[in-house]
């Protein structure tokens, strides 16, 4: 099941529902077109360089020009180093599942921040899920994370780490729409849960931002 999710073609699948469907084209050109998973543990790597070398999180990047437009596209920090903790492919999760897969629910677990993903959003996520071409079993995984999404605690839980737990922070915040009152309160607890710094949460937010999501 790692094949497809591990290219990020699912974890770009669910980045199209809440703000991200507000935003499309600006997500097709960041981080969904960086490639999902990897892409997060870029993010989540300078997040944390950042953090522990004592740099303002509001430090900002130059964003790279978009060929073929007038606007531009973020620029992606470089790889996280492979093997190491930000390496979504290199360890499983706290329980055993692969990370990436850890990935994905942790998304649903935060779509579903505000009670429920309504039905307009489960009809998106169901006709991109069904495009894509990952295997039948990839997609009942999908559905049965729709059917009954993760806890937050059970979210929070999926970390082996405060490396794990950067990842599992951006991608749930890449999820939903930060000017929900309760989606803010679901990532505050999250983070809580996590045992994320508030400077390290300050770092990955500004990573958020600068990639203009």
């Amino acid at each position: 099941m790692v094949g497809g999710l591990a290219a990020g073609g699912l974890l770009g699948v669910l980045l199209g529902n809440k703000k991200a469907r507000k935003n499309v084209g600006k997500f097709a050109g960041g981080v969904v077109g960086y490639g999902g998973a990897a892409a997060l543990g870029a993010l989540a790597f300078r997040a944390y360089q950042n953090w522990q070398d004592g740099k303002s999180a509001q430090t900002p990047v130059t964003a790279a020009p978009n060929p073929g437009s007038s606007g531009s596209v973020p620029t992606l920090p470089p790889p996280a180093p492979v093997g190491s903790k930000f390496d979504p492919a290199a360890a499983p999760a706290a329980d055993g599942r692969s990370f990436e897969l850890a990935l994905v629910l942790a998304m649903i677990g935060a779509a579903n921040a505000d009670g429920h993903i309504d039905a307009e959003e489960q009809k998106l996520i169901f006709e991109r899920v069904g495009a894509t071409e990952l295997e039948a079993s990839e997609k009942g995984f999908v559905f049965d994370a729709l059917a009954k999404p993760p806890s937050l605690q059970e979210v929070a839980d999926f970390a082996d780490g405060p490396e794990q737990g950067a990842e599992i922070y951006l991608a749930s915040r890449l999820a939903i729409d930060p000017d929900h009152p309760m989606e803010q309160a679901y990532m505050e607890a999250l983070a809580a849960r996590l045992s994320l710094p508030a400077e390290l949460v300050a770092h990955l937010e500004s990573q958020i931002a600068q990639m203009g999501a």
